[in-house]
Protein backbone atom coordinates (compact mmCIF):
# COMPACT_ATOMS: atom_id res chain seq x y z
CA UNK A 1 0.00 0.00 0.00
CA UNK A 2 1.60 3.25 -1.06
CA UNK A 3 -1.05 5.67 0.13
CA UNK A 4 -4.20 5.07 2.09
CA UNK A 5 -7.49 6.94 2.03
CA UNK A 6 -8.23 5.89 5.63
CA UNK A 7 -9.63 8.70 7.76
CA UNK A 8 -8.39 7.27 11.07
CA UNK A 9 -5.39 5.34 12.29
CA UNK A 10 -7.63 2.40 13.21
CA UNK A 11 -9.02 2.30 9.65
CA UNK A 12 -5.47 2.40 8.30
CA UNK A 13 -4.38 -0.50 10.48
CA UNK A 14 -7.50 -2.48 9.54
CA UNK A 15 -6.57 -2.15 5.85
CA UNK A 16 -3.22 -3.86 6.35
CA UNK A 17 -2.65 -7.61 6.15
CA UNK A 18 -2.05 -9.08 9.62
CA UNK A 19 1.73 -9.47 9.23
CA UNK A 20 2.19 -5.88 8.05
CA UNK A 21 -0.25 -4.59 10.68
CA UNK A 22 1.89 -6.23 13.36
CA UNK A 23 5.02 -4.39 12.16
CA UNK A 24 3.27 -1.01 11.88
CA UNK A 25 1.57 -1.48 15.26
CA UNK A 26 4.87 -2.30 16.96
CA UNK A 27 6.65 0.77 15.56
CA UNK A 28 3.57 2.90 16.32
CA UNK A 29 3.70 1.75 19.96
CA UNK A 30 7.38 2.73 20.18
CA UNK A 31 6.62 6.19 18.79
CA UNK A 32 3.62 6.71 21.09
CA UNK A 33 5.56 5.58 24.20
CA UNK A 34 8.43 7.98 23.48
CA UNK A 35 6.58 10.94 21.98
CA UNK A 36 7.06 14.19 23.90
CA UNK A 37 3.90 15.88 25.14
CA UNK A 38 2.39 18.28 22.61
CA UNK A 39 2.39 16.10 19.51
CA UNK A 40 -0.79 14.46 18.21
CA UNK A 41 -1.29 11.30 16.17
CA UNK A 42 -3.53 11.49 13.09
CA UNK A 43 -3.73 10.47 9.45
CA UNK A 44 -2.11 12.64 6.80
CA UNK A 45 -0.74 12.10 3.32
CA UNK A 46 -2.02 8.51 3.42
CA UNK A 47 -0.01 7.49 6.48
CA UNK A 48 0.10 7.77 10.26
CA UNK A 49 1.51 11.16 11.21
CA UNK A 50 2.51 12.67 14.54
CA UNK A 51 2.70 16.44 14.53
CA UNK A 52 1.98 19.69 16.27
CA UNK A 53 -1.76 20.44 15.98
CA UNK A 54 -2.74 23.60 14.13
CA UNK A 55 -4.40 25.04 17.22
CA UNK A 56 -0.93 25.10 18.84
CA UNK A 57 1.05 26.15 15.77
CA UNK A 58 -0.98 27.38 12.78
CA UNK A 59 1.84 29.10 10.81
CA UNK A 60 2.79 26.20 8.54
CA UNK A 61 3.41 26.74 4.84
CA UNK A 62 0.73 24.22 3.83
CA UNK A 63 -1.88 24.81 6.55
CA UNK A 64 -1.32 21.24 7.79
CA UNK A 65 -0.03 20.29 11.26
CA UNK A 66 3.73 20.61 11.53
CA UNK A 67 4.92 17.03 11.04
CA UNK A 68 7.39 15.32 13.34
CA UNK A 69 7.15 11.57 12.64
CA UNK A 70 5.23 9.57 10.02
CA UNK A 71 4.84 5.85 9.44
CA UNK A 72 3.60 3.94 6.40
CA UNK A 73 3.46 0.45 4.98
CA UNK A 74 4.67 0.74 1.39
CA UNK A 75 4.36 -1.99 -1.24
CA UNK A 76 7.71 -3.69 -0.53
CA UNK A 77 8.92 -2.06 2.69
CA UNK A 78 7.95 0.26 5.54
CA UNK A 79 8.77 3.95 5.82
CA UNK A 80 9.46 5.80 9.05
CA UNK A 81 9.87 9.53 8.51
CA UNK A 82 11.87 11.24 11.25
CA UNK A 83 11.69 14.92 10.39
CA UNK A 84 14.03 15.87 13.24
CA UNK A 85 16.94 14.23 11.37
CA UNK A 86 16.26 15.99 8.08
CA UNK A 87 19.06 18.55 8.02
CA UNK A 88 22.07 16.49 9.04
CA UNK A 89 22.23 17.97 12.50
CA UNK A 90 22.99 16.25 15.79
CA UNK A 91 19.93 13.99 15.59
CA UNK A 92 20.97 12.73 12.15
CA UNK A 93 24.50 11.94 13.32
CA UNK A 94 23.21 10.26 16.48
CA UNK A 95 20.79 8.11 14.47
CA UNK A 96 23.55 7.00 12.10
CA UNK A 97 25.98 6.29 14.95
CA UNK A 98 23.42 4.33 16.96
CA UNK A 99 22.34 2.24 13.95
CA UNK A 100 26.01 1.39 13.41
CA UNK A 101 26.57 0.50 17.09
CA UNK A 102 23.46 -1.71 16.98
CA UNK A 103 24.93 -3.54 13.98
CA UNK A 104 22.06 -2.44 11.73
CA UNK A 105 22.30 -1.14 8.19
CA UNK A 106 20.60 2.23 7.86
CA UNK A 107 18.61 2.63 4.63
CA UNK A 108 17.69 6.31 4.75
CA UNK A 109 16.80 9.18 2.45
CA UNK A 110 16.67 12.75 3.76
CA UNK A 111 14.43 11.82 6.67
CA UNK A 112 12.90 8.50 5.63
CA UNK A 113 14.17 5.32 7.25
CA UNK A 114 13.18 2.36 5.07
CA UNK A 115 12.99 -1.13 6.55
CA UNK A 116 11.57 -4.50 5.54
CA UNK A 117 11.28 -6.21 8.92
CA UNK A 118 11.32 -5.24 12.58
CA UNK A 119 14.76 -6.85 12.82
CA UNK A 120 16.06 -4.11 10.49
CA UNK A 121 15.07 -1.40 12.98
CA UNK A 122 16.69 -0.88 16.40
CA UNK A 123 13.51 0.11 18.23
CA UNK A 124 15.35 1.51 21.26
CA UNK A 125 17.25 3.89 18.96
CA UNK A 126 14.01 4.98 17.28
CA UNK A 127 12.50 5.62 20.70
CA UNK A 128 15.42 7.84 21.72
CA UNK A 129 15.26 9.83 18.47
CA UNK A 130 11.50 10.35 18.85
CA UNK A 131 11.92 11.42 22.49
CA UNK A 132 14.69 13.92 21.70
CA UNK A 133 12.77 16.84 20.19
CA UNK A 134 9.98 18.57 22.10
CA UNK A 135 7.46 20.59 20.06
CA UNK A 136 9.02 23.97 20.93
CA UNK A 137 12.39 22.81 19.56
CA UNK A 138 10.77 21.56 16.35
CA UNK A 139 8.94 24.88 15.91
CA UNK A 140 12.17 26.83 16.48
CA UNK A 141 14.02 24.74 13.90
CA UNK A 142 11.15 25.09 11.43
CA UNK A 143 11.07 28.87 11.84
CA UNK A 144 14.84 29.14 11.50
CA UNK A 145 14.95 27.10 8.30
CA UNK A 146 11.70 28.20 6.67
CA UNK A 147 12.12 30.80 3.95
CA UNK A 148 10.53 34.07 5.01
CA UNK A 149 8.11 35.67 2.55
Amino acid sequence: MVSSRAATVDEYLDELPADRRAVVSTVRDVVNRNLPTGYRESMGWGMIVWGIPLEHYPKTYNQEPLGYVALAAQKNYFSLYLFSVYQEGPEDHRLRDEFSRAGKKLDMGKSCVRFRTLDDLPLDVIGRVVAATPPDALIARYETNRPQR
